[in-house]
């Protein structure tokens, strides 16, 4: 969660290298997610750190941007869900319940779903999800659960229960573990941790 000036700049940066993108703004038109990216965090920014009534205007508008381009590219993601690093990998269907919890470097596809368990009315029960997690297109991932980190979710996976063994590859309906790979190939980690390395004092607490 974002809770400084300096932790939304890096949260810019962990998703501008999560996205494999090397300018330094995004083009007027094929950058379409990374606008709704950048828009995503400016949204946690002014929502957890100005809270003042002077600010309030200015919220709601960039909220109001921001329905608007996540109707245009069929998300339904709400702030302060995703970690550092987040990849949308490019326009179409996801949905993620407010109440998730989705960890730094995530690699999401098109067509996944997030959320609480079938019939269930608790929005509390919901999945948390560690770092470094890839998931496929396809993806349903629901219910009161743990994913460890470093996973790899398959497309299409049905994903109902706990999985706590870090650096696996899961897949099927239900899921099960088909492999021991995990995430590691699938994502930036190496560019992501030397990023840290601009940000010493975000990350500081963690090293001690």
């Amino acid at each position: 969660m974002i809770r400084s000036k300096h932790e939304y700049e890096y949260y810019l940066e962990a998703d501008k290298i999560a996205l494999g993108k090397k300018r330094k703004k995004p083009r007027l038109f094929l950058d379409e997610v990374w606008v709704f990216q950048r828009l995503l965090r400016k949204i946690e920014y002014y929502k957890n750190c100005k809270k003042s009534i002077f600010y309030r205007p200015y919220y709601y508008y960039l909220y109001l941007m921001f329905h608007l381009l996540r109707t245009f590219l069929g998300f339904y993601i709400e702030p302060n869900v995703f970690g550092p690093g987040l990849s949308i990998s490019h326009p179409g269907t996801i949905i993620v319940n407010g109440n998730a919890r989705i960890g730094e470097n995530c690699r999401i596809h098109v067509c996944t779903v997030i959320g609480i368990k079938a019939g269930s009315e608790d929005e509390n029960l919901t999945p948390k999800i560690g770092n470094n997690i890839y998931i496929g297109p396809g993806a349903k991932i629901f219910g009161d659960i743990k994913i460890a980190d470093g996973i790899a979710i398959g497309a299409n996976s049905v994903v109902n229960k706990s999985f706590t063994e870090p650096n696996i590859g899961i897949a099927g309906v239900p899921a099960r573990k088909i492999n021991d790979k995990g995430s590691e190939s699938l994502l930036p980690n190496k560019e992501l941790e030397a990023l840290k390395e601009n940000y010493p004092e975000l990350f500081k607490k963690s090293k001690e």
